[in-house]
C-alpha cells in the first residue's frame, strides 16, 4: 500500500508558519514602540541606520590605527602600516607587533564584549541603569583572582586569568540559580537582587583576604583599575573564542529581546519564550563579561553608556541597538586608552579610570538632554 505525500500541503504549511512568524515580529515591533512611548531615535529609517553604522565602522578603523600609533612614543601612520604589511626587526616594528598590536586587539574585543553585555543586561532586566556587573561577574572574577594569588601563589596575568574567568562563570551561575527559586522563575527583580547580594558577599570576602595578604592586595589594586597594558597576544587568543561565541549568541537574541521589553505577560501572548531567552542571554553575558573582565579587569561605563547612546540614536529596537553597541563600544574603550597614554607621558593612566572620566559626564548629559526613559 502506497501512502500519498502532498508536497503542496507541506509547502503551504511552511508558508503559513513563515507568515505567522513575520506577523508576530510586526506585532512585537508595534507593541514595543507603543508601550515605550519613545521616539524612533535620531535616525528612523533602516537606510539611515545602516549609513550611520558604516560611519561608525570607519571611525573604529581610524581609532584602531590611532591606538597602534600613539603611546609613550608616537609612531608615524606610514610606519604602522608598513609594520603590518612588511614587518622587519626594526625597533618601531617590534614595538608595534609585540606591544601595541596585542593591546589594540584586546581593546577591540573587550570593548565589544563589555558593550554588548551591557546592552543584554539592560534589555533582559528592563533596567536602563544596569551594567554587566549586576550579575556578580566582576565580584566573582575578583574573588577568584584573590584566591589564586593568596592561596595558590600565582602572580602572572596568564596564570590567574583562568581563575578570574572561572570565578565569573560560577558567580553568574549562582546568581541565576538564586534568582530562579520560587514561582515565576528568573524575573528581572530577582536576578538584580541576587546579583547585588552575591556581589556584596564576594566583594567583602575578597577585601578581607587582600587586607591580610600584601601580595594579593597589590595584585588586586592593579587589576581593579582595569587596564589593557601588559597583555600578550596569547591572552587575546585565549579569550577571543569565548567572546566571539557570546557575541554571536547575543546578536541572535536581538528579536527576542524586543519581546522581553514588552513585559513577560504580553511577550508570552505574542509567542515569545521568555525563559529560554533569559537563559541564553545570561550565558552570553557570562561568556562576554567573564572573558573581558578576566583579561582586562573591571572596566566601568562602557557597558552602561554605549547602549544608552545607541538607543538614543536608533530607537528602542534591539536589532539595531546591539550592532551599534558592538561597533561603538571599542571606539570608546580604545580612545580612552589612547588618552590615558597621552596625559601622563611617559607614564600612563589605566583605561578604567579614563572611561569613568569620559563616560560619566557624557552619560549625565545624554540622560538630561534626551530624557532617556526605562526600557
Amino acid at each position: 500500500m502506497t501512502v500519498g505525500f502532498d508536497k503542496s500541503a507541506v509547502d503551504s504549511g511552511a508558508a503559513d508558519k513563515s507568515a505567522v512568524d513575520k506577523h508576530t515580529e510586526e506585532l512585537i515591533d508595534e507593541s514595543l514602540h507603543e508601550k515605550q512611548k519613545q521616539p524612533d531615535g535620531l535616525v528612523s529609517t533602516n537606510s539611515r541606520r545602516m549609513a550611520g553604522l558604516l560611519v561608525c565602522l570607519v571611525v573604529l578603523a581610524a581609532v584602531l590605527l590611532l591606538s597602534i600609533a600613539v603611546g609613550s612614543k608616537t609612531i608615524p601612520f606610514g610606519t604602522v602600516i608598513d609594520a603590518l604589511v612588511n614587518y622587519d626587526d626594526s625597533n618601531d616594528h617590534v614595538i608595534i607587533r609585540d606591544l601595541r598590536l596585542p593591546r589594540t586587539l584586546l581593546g577591540l574585543i573587550v570593548g565589544m564584549a563589555l558593550g554588548v553585555a551591557g546592552g543584554l543586561i539592560q534589555a533582559m532586566t528592563r533596567n536602563p541603569l544596569a551594567d554587566p556587573g549586576i550579575l556578580g561577574v566582576n565580584a566573582g572574577a575578583g574573588f577568584a583572582m584573590v584566591v589564586a594569588v593568596a592561596v595558590f601563589g600565582l602572580t602572572s596575568i596568564w596564570s590567574y586569568i583562568w581563575f578570574a574567568f572561572l570565578g565569573a562563570v560560577i558567580a553568574t551561575a549562582i546568581v541565576y540559580t538564586l534568582g530562579s527559586i520560587g514561582r515565576g522563575g528568573a524575573t528581572p527583580i530577582r536576578l538584580t537582587l541576587a546579583g547585588v547580594a552575591i556581589g556584596s558577599v564576594l566583594g567583602g570576602i575578597s577585601s578581607g583576604i587582600t587586607l591580610l595578604n600584601p601580595t594579593a592586595f597589590d595584585q588586586m589594586r592593579q587589576w581593579n583599575a582595569g587596564s589593557l597594558s601588559g597583555r600578550s597576544l596569547e591572552i587575546v587568543l585565549a579569550v577571543a573564542p569565548f567572546i566571539l561565541i557570546g557575541l554571536f549568541l547575543a546578536l541572535a537574541l536581538a528579536r527576542q529581546l524586543n519581546a522581553v521589553a514588552l513585559g513577560d505577560d504580553l511577550a508570552r501572548s505574542l509567542g515569545a519564550n521568555i525563559t529560554r531567552t533569559r537563559i541564553l542571554g545570561v550565558i552570553a553575558v557570562t561568556l562576554l563579561c567573564g572573558a573581558a573582565t578576566a583579561a582586562a579587569g573591571p572596566i566601568g561605563f562602557v557597558g552602561l553608556m554605549v547602549p544608552h547612546v545607541a538607543r538614543w540614536f536608533v530607537g528602542p529596537d534591539q536589532r539595531w541597538i546591539l550592532p551599534y553597541t558592538l561597533v561603538c563600544s571599542p571606539i570608546l574603550l580604545l580612545f580612552s586608552d589612547v588618552v590615558g597614554r597621552i596625559v601622563l607621558r611617559p607614564g600612563e593612566l589605566q583605561v578604567g579610570i579614563v572611561t569613568a572620566f569620559i563616560g560619566a559626564p557624557v552619560l549625565i548629559m545624554l540622560v538630561r538632554r534626551s530624557k532617556v526613559s526605562g526600557l
